[in-house]
């Protein structure tokens, strides 16, 4: 039964963690024309790591290593 909660725990977290990567903001505008070379590529403006960031994905890390933990030692 504790390996089925850790299981759930992980899925979770990695779902969460997902969640706030890309729920919160804008992710791409289509190509302003197909001709032109420099058209902005889909990648968000000023985008960098910080999606990555432990504050925002605090929550997402503490359910997957709980889930790891029961895993792992539960019976």
């Amino acid at each position: 039964m504790l390996k089925l909660v850790g299981a759930i725990l992980v899925i979770a977290g990695v779902l969460y963690s997902t969640w706030v990567a890309l729920g919160h903001r804008k992710l791409s505008r289509p190509p302003q024309s197909a001709d032109n070379e420099n058209a902005p590529s889909l990648e968000p403006d000023k985008q960098g790591l910080r999606f990555l960031g432990l504050s925002k994905n605090l929550p997402a890390v503490i359910a997957v290593v709980i889930g790891a933990a029961l895993l792992l030692y539960a019976e």
